[in-house]
């Protein structure tokens, strides 16, 4: 417990925030950075997956189909591995470590949330589908006006939880030297040489905060929404009670 209290004391800023304001920003900060831009521009790339996942028609269908099995069906490590070297092969230059992380974070993440928001979409009833056709709205409109805001709201737990999944790989991106949080531990035990236990028993209790506060709050908008599920029922019948007792 000494030693916990001593390397806490000692290394806080490199583990909150790396090397920064003197060099480069790292740490839990680039941790949680990465994971947000990761699930925020992953997100868009996932919904146009889902939508062309369930999408009648068949050359739109199967490459979503693919890259879903794909990035679902393949360890995030190799991801990296390919993202790192095949980037430069592209474009004819190196990138940072942080951009093949993201890149990488994208197109892995992007196949996980396209699944979610089409178990979303399905789990929705197929009337909706067919009396917004019966209007006259295209499939588009109906997707984006009608089904996919109701699918998203109800995935809504589903995203944090992932969310949080995406915080925890994350730490694979110390094999490419970005100064995530799992470096800087890493950087630390490198120092000490000695105290390899506290060191990583800091960086698990960590994430588990972290991770552990995310899940709660995933669990309370889980019970938000079954709560307004529940009471729209209610709020239905009542004008019906009142035009029945008039």
């Amino acid at each position: 417990m000494i030693d916990v209290l001593k390397i806490l004391q000692d290394y806080w800023q490199l583990l909150l925030v790396g090397q920064y304001p003197q060099g480069n920003l790292g740490g839990l900060a680039l941790t949680l950075i990465l994971s947000a831009a990761s699930i925020l521009l992953a997100f868009p790339f996932g919904v146009i997956l889902a939508v062309m996942r369930v999408c009648p028609i068949k050359i739109l269908r199967i490459p979503a189909i693919v890259l879903i099995y794909l990035g679902r069906g393949v360890p995030l490590i190799m991801f990296i591995f390919w993202v790192y070297f095949f980037i430069p092969l592209l474009i004819g230059t190196n990138v940072s470590g942080f951009t093949t992380i993201l890149i990488t974070m994208v197109i892995y993440q992007g196949a996980y949330l396209a699944e979610i928001v089409r178990s979303g979409i399905e789990g929705l009833p197929s009337g909706q589908m067919e009396a917004s056709r019966a209007l006259g709205l295209s499939y588009m409109k109906t997707m984006i006006k009608v089904i996919l805001p109701q699918a998203i709201y109800n995935m809504l737990p589903t995203m944090v939880s992932q969310f949080v999944s995406t915080i925890k790989e994350t730490s694979l991106a110390s094999i490419i030297s970005v100064q995530e949080l799992t470096f800087s531990a890493t950087q630390i035990n490198n120092i000490l040489l000695t105290k390899p236990m506290p060191t990583f028993f800091i960086l698990a209790m960590m994430y588990f905060i972290l991770c552990f506060a995310l899940t709660c709050f995933a669990r309370y908008l889980e019970r938000r929404i079954a709560t307004k599920r529940a009471g729209i029922p209610d709020r239905v019948m009542q004008p019906a009670a009142t035009i029945t007792s008039a």
